[in-house]
């Protein structure tokens, strides 16, 4: 983030910081790890599982014992190249490891294998939507390299333990551009990122696990200003976070600048209890690690026929399945987007609308039922969608029942509930419990004079004030059981009353 004064377009999704020298912009570039989704390390074939016993899943290659030689991971390379295709980036076909060499008790090296000037894959974007600005972040780099383990300070005053299971790892360093101006944004990006990941099956996004951290690169700089000194916060593990930590830390710098301070570059840690961040040590440079290639690895070359065999498989992403919900479905931009979040949630979007024994059902229709009433219960429950009790099909079924009349939109509410806590097929048991709207015009009328006989002053009144006339309709729905058709009351209500 050291690049000259450049006037940009204003966009709503930013942010001005008021200090007391007048406004401040904030500028941000994440450097997320995603952990490869792979049965085994990247240098060994010991197990990734997480959970284990400490020290139970440790090659001696993880454990840097001597002699032991490192031997790439076939499927955490293709899974790297997918994200790569996936992010819209460059594949490098030959690409190099290195050795970043530092100090802690859970690297047991003494060194990381990284990938430094020539990374597997090389620039891409990812597009995200907040407030109506569509905000292209350039990616600049995914690299290969393997976690350390980790340190346990908690289970003994006088002691230090270190546990080797997720030594050597695969994660993926997918590196941004500063192209990010809010903590709103920043939150969006990895929102995004973490959704192609789930999409691509590379990473499953797991922030509890670790499985998907952000180093979040921040600085601060008055409006068209050149970038200023940013500081590195380390492993900040959850979306809600990395909002908190970009705010704290961008009003610390604020201060300091006002103040006649300079900032440090430096890595710091974000405290949520506390709501503040921390110095953690200088931040280093590339020349501090010492890289140099790895002599036990030889340069990592890729055959262009390998890379196109994976791009075929690749899975329609987000933005892509976005824009045929909206072209097939004639969804709005906001119920595609709630829909394509999560793949599983696509997915089971897509089956509803194929319906079941009646055929398809209206997409528009299903999208409102699939997400407010469905994630409506879900999210009061709790739930995630693959534990739903009502299935996709049985979903389907309602939208069907509504869509041929044969139940109203209040009895299809009754139905859900029945279905959510009993199961069983929706159409069986309209049939069984009598929950068919009512649309013989007979029934409906003498129904409707009733109403309109006990009660002559509303008459009067819907007469001079037309919009009057949803209290007639509730009185009959009412008296229905809500089992009448309401559009076929309203239109036989506004013939009897002259409307």
């Amino acid at each position: 983030m050291t690049a000259s004064a450049a006037t940009e377009p204003r966009r709503k999704s930013a942010s001005l910081i008021s200090g007391a020298t007048g406004d401040w912009e904030v500028v941000i570039g994440l450097e997320v790890h995603a952990q490869v989704n792979s049965r085994a390390k990247l240098f060994s074939g010991a197990s990734t599982e997480f959970g284990s016993a400490p020290n139970s899943n440790v090659s001696l290659v993880d454990a840097a014992m001597p002699g032991m030689l490192p031997v790439i991971n076939r499927e955490c390379v293709a899974q790297a190249v997918r994200t790569g295709l996936g992010l819209k980036a460059g594949i490098n076909l030959v690409s190099v490891f290195d050795r970043k060499n530092y100090f802690y008790p859970d690297l047991p090296q003494g060194y990381q294998i990284s990938q430094y000037k020539q990374p597997i894959v090389g620039e891409g974007e990812v597009e995200i939507d907040v407030d109506g600005d569509v905000i292209r972040v350039g990616i600049e780099r995914l690299h290969l390299e393997q976690d350390a383990g980790k340190s346990i300070h908690d289970q003994s005053p006088e002691h230090s333990f270190v546990d080797l299971n997720r030594s050597g790892v695969a994660l993926m360093e997918i590196v941004s551009r500063p192209d990010l101006r809010s903590a709103r944004e920043a939150q969006a990006y990895v929102t995004k990122l973490r959704t192609i990941l789930r999409y691509l099956g590379t990473c499953d996004g797991d922030m509890e696990k670790g499985n998907l951290r952000a180093d979040v690169n921040v600085s601060v700089r008055k409006p068209g200003a050149p970038f200023g000194t940013r500081c590195e916060i380390k492993n900040v593990n959850s979306i809600r976070f990395i909002g908190q930590a970009v705010e704290t830390e961008a009003r610390r710098q604020i201060a300091i600048i006002e103040d006649g301070g300079r900032i440090d570059q430096e890595t710091r840690l974000f405290d949520p209890q506390k709501g503040e961040t921390r110095s953690m040590r200088s931040k280093e440079e590339a020349h501090d690690y010492r890289y140099f290639p790895d002599p036990d690895l030889l340069p990592l070359e890729l055959e262009q026929s390998w890379v196109d065999e994976l791009a075929k498989g690749l899975p329609e992403l987000p933005d892509a399945k976005r824009a045929r919900f909206m072209d097939a479905y004639g969804l709005s931009p906001y119920d595609a987007a709630v829909l394509v979040a999560e793949r599983e949630s696509a997915d089971y979007f897509e089956a509803v609308v194929a319906g079941g024994k009646a055929g398809p059902v209206d997409g528009k229709l299903a999208a409102n039922w699939v997400i407010n009433e469905l994630f409506g219960r879900l999210n009061k429950e709790g739930l995630e969608i693959g534990k739903s009790p009502v299935s996709a099909g049985q979903i389907g079924a309602i939208v069907g029942l509504i869509t041929s009349g044969t139940i109203s939109g209040k009895i299809a509410k009754d139905l859900f509930e029945i279905v959510w806590a009993e199961g069983g097929d929706p159409v069986t048991i309209v049939e069984t419990r009598g929950m068919k709207q009512v649309t013989d015009t007979g029934a409906l009328e003498k129904a409707v004079d009733d109403i309109i006989a006990k009660n002559p002053d509303k008459v009067e009144q819907v007469k001079a004030k037309p919009t009057m006339l949803g209290w007639f309709v509730g009185q009959v729905m009412k008296a229905s059981g809500g089992k009448a058709n309401p559009q076929a009351v309203n239109d036989i209500l506004k013939a009897k009353l002259g409307i």
